[in-house]
């Protein structure tokens, strides 16, 4: 999903855990989307300003995470080659895509209160109430065992029996 500007309403970002390891979210879904733009995965990087060989590996990451090619390479000739999606992959971009749009429906009325929250100042929110209870409530003595720290102070707390 596109990101929010500061007039527009937060947005939600969509990340698919396929178990402890694997996922698939928005930055692999763009790269997907760039590389069936640009015909190449080194230029579906580079426009998203990444380097040739963390999009070679991303692309090798989703094949091998989703157990078939998403992107199938094509060798070099004349033009030097390229990539394209394959029917999985388109199916896995318009999949994750619809994900996002149903989930992005499901809470669009809780991103636009919490939108609404964050945009009322609180009243009295300062360092003073910042403080704790602890502080208030702890008194100072003399540590007298060490004459090096015989001018130094620390706090200690009233046991209560």
């Amino acid at each position: 999903m596109p990101k929010s500007s500061a007039t527009s309403l937060p947005s939600l970002s969509v990340r698919i855990d396929l178990d402890a390891q694997d996922r698939i979210g928005p930055g692999k879904i763009q790269l997907l989307e760039n590389i069936r733009e640009c015909g190449s995965i080194s230029a579906a990087g580079r426009a998203m300003d990444m380097s040739y060989k963390r999009a070679w590996d991303l692309v090798d990451e989703i094949n091998r995470i989703c157990r078939q090619a998403a992107v199938e390479r094509q060798t070099g000739g004349k033009n030097g080659g390229g990539a394209m999606l394959t029917p999985f992959g388109l199916s896995l971009v318009a999949r994750y895509r619809k994900i996002e749009r149903d989930a992005a429906l499901a809470v669009r009325k809780d991103l636009a209160a919490l939108h609404s929250d964050i945009g009322k100042p609180k009243k009295g929110y300062g360092a003073v109430e910042a403080r704790t209870a602890a502080v208030a409530g702890a008194r100072y003595e003399n540590i007298e065992n060490n004459p090096m720290q015989s001018s130094r102070r620390r706090p200690a707390f009233d046991k209560a029996t």
